[in-house]
């Protein structure tokens, strides 16, 4: 049977095996985990194998019947949970666990049905970083250089309130003498 496409997900039907596959393409950044899904049916019994196939060559990941026996690669051990409906998570991604994850679901008949998803593995670009802390440098001191002119302004303000006061004082207190004089 001819794996069909609908809406972003895969689903493949052979024999007495159906296989979903809801999520075919993840984007993921490094050190993040992440949850491989598929879901498969079947009325038999079945062995789910991952397999991961990238540039650097072809990885068996884990291979294992549900409630009988699983066996996790080495280079996988400590990165990897199965889960019954067939999905795998890896924890900890890095840019090397970019590539084609295949899925095989075998029926204890021999019938096999396929799934893929492809991962991209994005690093955090420290350069975005870098710019993001200079831009906020710049930030922190236009805002401490506009802080101290509105200081400034302020103190000439009462400075300027302080001379017209007094002003008005001695105005007032010269019209007064003149008054006394007359």
């Amino acid at each position: 049977s001819v794996p069909s496409r609908c809406l972003g997900r895969q689903s493949a039907r052979s024999g007495g095996v159906s296989l979903l596959v809801p999520q075919p393409n993840i984007n993921a950044t490094v050190a993040q985990n992440i949850l491989l899904s598929v879901e498969y049916t079947c009325k038999g019994i079945v062995s789910i194998e991952w397999k991961h196939v990238s540039s650097w060559g072809t990885n068996k990941i884990v291979e294992w019947k549900p409630g009988s026996y699983t066996n996790i690669s080495k280079s996988y051990k400590d990165r990897v949970n199965i889960y019954e409906n067939g999905s795998i998570q890896l924890l900890n991604v890095g840019v090397r666990d970019a590539g084609y994850y295949v899925v095989t679901i075998t029926e204890e008949l021999g019938t096999n049905i396929y799934g893929t998803i492809v991962l991209s593995v994005y690093e955090i670009i420290y350069e975005d970083l870098h710019f993001v802390a200079v831009f906020f440098a710049f930030l922190i001191a236009v805002s401490a250089v506009l802080v101290c002119c509105m200081w400034f302004c302020n103190k000439s303000v009462h400075l300027f309130q302080n001379k017209r006061d007094k002003l008005k004082a001695r105005t007032a207190e010269e019209i007064e003498l003149q008054t006394i004089e007359c």
